[in-house]
């Protein structure tokens, strides 16, 4: 499902996603993107503007444009893991901040965080 907000431009909404599916595994190294029309159509965009979020992932490796035949996912798995774990510590980054800024200490966040796994099981 694509979730446009009006907080960031939507071609990196629209990249963040279809990053998101391939990080996922919804598309797998070595898949054909659907085309930008349809990408688009599926979205509700601009062809415009989701070829400029494909762009964006073109310039991060994770898509790769064959001339004739469209757009690849990468058949680099090692260049996707790293991207997910790229995204994984920036979002535990994120999490850290916004702790310390309710005045969590390391010790306080390391016991809620073993207490919600517990809790999720």
């Amino acid at each position: 499902m694509w979730e446009i907000k009006n907080d960031r431009p939507i071609y990196i909404q629209l990249a963040d996603k279809i990053r998101q599916r391939i990080i996922t595994g919804v598309y797998r190294p070595g898949d054909k993107l659907p085309s930008v029309r349809d990408l688009a159509q599926e979205a509700g965009v601009n062809p415009n503007t989701m070829q400029k979020a494909l762009t964006e992932l073109e310039r991060s490796d994770l898509v790769y444009a064959q001339r004739t035949s469209g757009r690849f996912i990468t058949e680099d798995a090692g260049r996707i893991q790293k991207m997910r774990e790229d995204i994984a510590l920036e979002q535990a980054q994120a999490f850290l901040n916004k702790m310390a800024d309710l005045g969590f200490s390391r010790v306080e966040i390391v016991a809620l965080m073993e207490r919600a796994v517990a809790e999720r099981g």
